[in-house]
């Protein structure tokens, strides 16, 4: 399981490859739920965002971060698929998704390093 973690460079073309191709897999997911009828806008972005950092580091998972804000606001949130001004309720929900994200992000790529120390 570590090497596969330590495979992807972090700053190369397959490391952002990646991370396209798991934000939408998770938007994938996310329509899902919203058939269901949930709300939750952010909801299968976090374990995207967590399996990109843990794959190709930390960039990977800022660039799936950046990627998931414009595609929940365009697609998921009413009115979907138009750009609406944000209401007060959904900038806080960007802001939280954001700081989560940046916590997972923080620690994916501490646990990335751990793994490299341990290794030598």
């Amino acid at each position: 399981m570590r090497d596969v973690i330590l495979r992807v460079r972090p700053w190369s073309p397959w490391a952002f490859v990646a991370a396209a191709l798991v934000i939408v897999l998770a938007a994938s997911v996310q329509e899902v739920f919203v058939v269901f009828g949930t709300k939750l806008y952010f909801a299968s972005f976090f374990p995207a965002i967590l399996i990109a950092s843990l794959l190709a580091g930390a960039p990977s998972g800022i660039f799936a971060t950046l990627l998931t804000i414009p595609i929940v606001w365009w697609a998921f949130m009413p009115p979907a698929f138009a750009f609406e001004p944000l209401s007060a309720a959904d900038y806080d929900r960007v802001v939280m998704f954001v700081l989560g994200s940046a916590l997972m992000v923080s620690f994916a790529n501490l646990y990335r390093e751990a793994i490299l120390l341990f290794r030598k």
